[in-house]
């Protein structure tokens, strides 16, 4: 009679590490000249791009609250970011040019109704839909000359900050905010003052 052995495998979350962009494609344990890099310039290059520029923006809000790069971003959390302070960010958005061909700029929309969320960890859907962020950065691409806009210019971008009680009592939705309807609650807030007016904005979550 043969003895059985039953295999056993760890299906717990990956934690991923940063990348060099030095790493090597492999094929029969020989590198093939590709690397991690050229991937990344031939997958993110496009930072215009409705997806890339979502994760380009929260890159942008990262650095402004000296968030710890070395811990990277969590595509499956409840919420985009976490400031050194605690502060749970939900980051968004949205442009007036596109890489596309156009007619017209684009009309300005933020998506901030509340989700589900679905926990990496446990791989289980939470029941109850609500907003899991302290406070919303809206990121408004806002330069609108296609022959010279450029993303990785900051003096190209908006920012506007809410604190989630705010976009609570919002009345008139709480799926979408136009730009004009933030423009009528908030002023820009300049890339340097990004962390200290998110502190303030916190604050006013646990005014009752």
């Amino acid at each position: 009679m043969c003895n059985t052995r039953q295999l056993t495998m760890n299906l717990d979350r990956i934690q991923p590490r940063p990348k060099t962009g030095q790493e090597q494609l492999i094929y029969n344990e020989k590198p093939l000249g590709f690397s991690v890099l050229d991937f990344w310039r031939w997958s993110t290059s496009d930072i215009l791009a409705n997806t890339i520029r979502g994760g380009f923006a929260e890159f942008i809000v990262a650095t402004a609250t000296n968030i710890d790069l070395t811990v990277l971003r969590d595509e499956w959390s409840a919420y985009d970011l976490k400031t050194p302070e605690g502060i749970k960010l939900e980051i968004k958005s949205s442009a007036f040019i596109q890489s596309w061909f156009q007619r017209t700029l684009s009309a300005i929309s933020f998506s901030t109704k509340p989700a589900l969320y679905w926990d990496s960890f446990t791989n289980k859907q939470a029941d109850i839909k609500q907003r899991h962020a302290d406070v919303y950065v809206f990121c408004l691409l806002h330069h609108t000359e296609k022959l010279t806009i450029d993303p990785l210019n900051i003096n190209h971008w908006e920012f506007y900050v809410l604190a989630t009680q705010q976009l609570n009592e919002y009345k008139r939705s709480q799926h979408s905010i136009t730009l004009k309807s933030l423009r009528g609650l908030i002023s820009v807030v300049p890339y340097d003052k990004l962390k200290e007016t998110i502190i303030d904005r916190h604050k006013l979550n646990k005014k009752q």
